[in-house]
């Protein structure tokens, strides 16, 4: 009897570590993406035999350029402002921090909804009656033709209004973000890069900020991803996005579940592909700073 127990006990002791090793192996799977695989699935089907939803997708498909348009371009304007703001955030003059310091809580503290709004419809007549203005002081020097006095604000198009709110919200943003990477860079390098004869911004050009933007590539990839959801809010003016397009195509037909289940699948696409590339990034700069 006693034999008996002796032999099953390894047995069953290599049973519970077989059954142990499975359950691990199912909790480290991506259930959240295989979901998301799943009803990507499902709505694929659903594009290739439902002629509902492939007139859908046809439609949504006309906004994705102007998305990946208004998205490139607001973000390419956000990083040079962000990294103008924060190198003001650093600065050791005072006039220059206190103005980037200003840009940067206005910015913060404020939807990106309300900026949307306050640009289109605040800012840009204001930037024109002030143009005008100028223009009519000008004229015995310019003549009363000359395009400041009669340029208007309906010469700015809904979609370059949008795009420079979406900059300017996400410019606030990024200059924290650099203002942090180059705070990061130990202070001792810039004393070094004076030491050897360079100024302070030869030094922050070839020392500092290669080091910074090395450190805060992934958040600006993140950063890119949050814009190209964001960009969204330009529907509110009229601008012919996915999501306007998603609208819409709404207002006509009042099919609401097969409109927004294809608008989500577009979004969600978008979205999960940058995320890969941004992980790829990261695993690929993680690898070659153990290199180092």
């Amino acid at each position: 009897m006693g034999v008996t127990n002796m032999a099953a006990s390894p047995i069953q002791s290599k049973r519970s570590s077989t059954q142990a090793e499975f359950v691990q192996w199912l909790a480290q799977l991506p259930w959240w993406l295989l979901l998301l695989l799943f009803a990507g699935v499902i709505l694929l089907y659903q594009f290739l035999t439902n002629e509902l939803y492939t007139a859908i997708l046809g439609r949504l498909v006309g906004g994705i350029s102007t998305t990946i348009f208004v998205t490139l371009t607001a973000f390419t304007t956000a990083i040079i402002l962000g990294l103008i703001a924060g190198l003001g955030r650093v600065s050791k003059n005072r006039i220059i921090f206190n103005l980037a310091t200003l840009y940067v809580q206005v910015i913060r503290g404020l939807p990106i909804l309300v900026q949307i709004f306050y640009v289109a419809f605040v800012v840009t007549p204001a930037f024109f009656t002030l143009l005008n203005a100028i223009g009519k002081s000008l004229i015995p020097a310019l003549g009363p033709d000359n395009f400041m006095v009669t340029s208007t604000t309906q010469d700015v198009s809904l979609l370059a209004r949008a795009m420079v709110a979406l900059a300017l919200a996400y410019g606030g943003f990024e200059a924290e973000t650099f203002r942090a990477g180059i705070e990061s860079i130990g202070r001792g390098q810039m004393e070094a890069a004076r030491s050897l004869g360079m100024s302070y911004f030869q030094a922050m050009r070839y020392i500092i900020l290669p080091q910074a933007i090395r450190r805060i590539l992934p958040p600006l990839g993140n950063d890119f991803i949050a814009m190209l959801k964001d960009s969204s809010l330009v529907s509110v003016l009229g601008v012919r996005d996915i999501t306007q397009e998603a609208r819409l195509y709404v207002s006509a037909s009042f099919r609401y579940p097969e409109t927004y289940n294809t608008l989500a699948f577009v979004y969600l696409t978008m979205t999960i592909l940058l995320s890969l590339g941004v992980k790829w990034i990261e695993n690929r700069m993680s690898k070659n700073g153990r290199g180092v």
